[in-house]
């Protein structure tokens, strides 16, 4: 049914305006590194455009899905600087003339998909170029004080020297985006902070059906673990729960890596296990078997509290970012201050979510809430009312109907 609904919103070969031959898209991520939240969003966008071509300022083959590999990818002279490829973050004042630097003549939608810099392309005058943000550069902006306060010594010292002209250079590119995507509410708000530019929100794809609660017995038992995962980095607050669980005494599961990962291991106690990366079919596991999952960060969308819960288990969360709310409102345990109590009122809480929350009216909620082809459905709208004349030649269809080929002249606007 998927497949059948993405054909009929997007055929496989979009017409270009002037039909000399098919539609050329770009896709620009900051960084093709592994498989996360961002770049599982490039794998549904290259779903859709399959012949798309991909732009980042480094990547790593190894660590990417057979999906992205098997796209033509272009580096930026980034990836071959000195230590580029491992030390890439520590350029990012480089990034701005890198992006710059891509030759994006005769592509005729470029996507762009920004947390790091990826949005600040030039594009031709006809070229429609859409942005799809998971977040304005969090350590520039509102995460920026956090951001120093972990970073070493000669980071901290550079920070306040490269910032304001980082800024700068964030809002100048922000006006060269047609339209403008947020991943959630709370980046949209994020966006008109930092850019002044309103956007549309779209959330990004989730595969609920990949999803199932455990048929074990209840797992809420007294030894069953907490679970973080995500990316050991400074603003997810990895540092909490490891210090709350090894404070406590409670068992912990740690799934993820990233460069707070030395100093979690130094500061945990004998119930924190330190998983790193882990196969699907694991994560999985340890998302059903889990007592609950402790989720302190301030995240722009969160998946996997959605993953976790679609699988029967509570989430306890920061009750701030842009974690679905409305889909949450089934089984979480919210905190108002991130601090090292936090796991104290919950067990009470856990018991009673686990008893008036059965695992299959939870998943029913998620599922209703974010269908699985609800990012699939939802771009065509976006281009249809980016008022470019390529939208017509592209989307020229009412629900779901096979778009016309037929072009557009030049001087009609949607």
């Amino acid at each position: 049914m998927t497949r059948m609904m993405r054909e009929a919103a997007f055929p496989s070969k979009p017409p270009r305006l002037n039909g000399s031959g098919p539609m050329r898209v770009a896709i620009v991520h900051y960084w093709l590194v592994g498989m996360r939240g961002g770049e599982k969003v490039i794998e549904e966008m290259c779903k859709i455009f399959p012949e798309a071509d991909l732009f980042t300022h480094v990547a790593i083959p190894e660590n990417l899905s057979p999906r992205l590999r098997s796209h033509s990818i272009t580096e930026s002279f980034i990836a071959r600087l000195p230590g580029g490829r491992r030390h890439y973050q520590k350029y990012l004042p480089l990034m701005t003339r890198a992006l710059e630097g891509f030759d994006l003549t005769g592509y005729d939608l470029v996507i762009s998909s920004e947390a790091g810099p990826a949005k600040g392309v030039i594009t031709d005058p006809d070229c429609l170029h859409v942005s799809y943000v998971h977040s304005p550069m969090r350590y520039i902006w509102d995460q920026y004080w956090a951001y120093q306060a972990q970073a070493g010594r000669l980071a901290r010292l550079a920070m306040p020297l490269f910032a304001p002209s980082l800024r700068q250079w964030d809002m100048a590119s922000a006006a060269r985006v047609d339209h403008i995507i947020a991943n959630s509410e709370f980046v949209a708000r994020r966006i008109s902070k930092a850019w002044g530019r309103k956007s549309t929100v779209i959330h990004p794809p989730v595969d609920v059906a990949a999803f199932a609660p455990s048929r074990m017995p209840d797992p809420a038992a007294p030894n069953s673990p907490y679970l973080f995962a995500s990316e050991l980095v400074s603003y997810k607050r990895p540092d909490l729960v490891v210090d709350a669980c090894t404070r406590l005494g409670r068992p912990l599961v740690v799934i993820g890596d990233g460069p707070a990962r030395a100093d979690l291991e130094r500061r945990a106690g004998p119930t924190v296990t330190f998983l790193g990366h882990v196969d699907f079919k694991t994560l999985k596991a340890n998302y059903r078997n889990c007592r609950a999952l402790v989720f302190p960060g301030i995240e722009d969308f969160g998946i996997v509290p959605l993953e976790v819960m679609m699988s029967g288990r509570p989430v306890i969360a920061f009750g701030k970012g842009g974690r679905p709310k409305r889909s949450l409102k089934a089984r979480r345990v919210c905190f108002s201050t991130p601090k090292l109590s936090m796991l104290s009122p919950t067990q009470s809480k856990i018991s009673r979510l686990t008893r008036r929350r059965s695992a299959p009216k939870l998943r029913w909620l998620g599922r209703a809430s974010f269908p699985q082809n609800g990012f699939v459905v939802s771009l065509p709208a976006i281009w249809q009312t980016s008022r470019r004349p390529i939208c017509r030649t592209i989307f020229d269809g009412e629900n779901g109907r096979r778009p016309n080929a037929l072009p557009v002249p030049r001087g009609q606007l949607l």
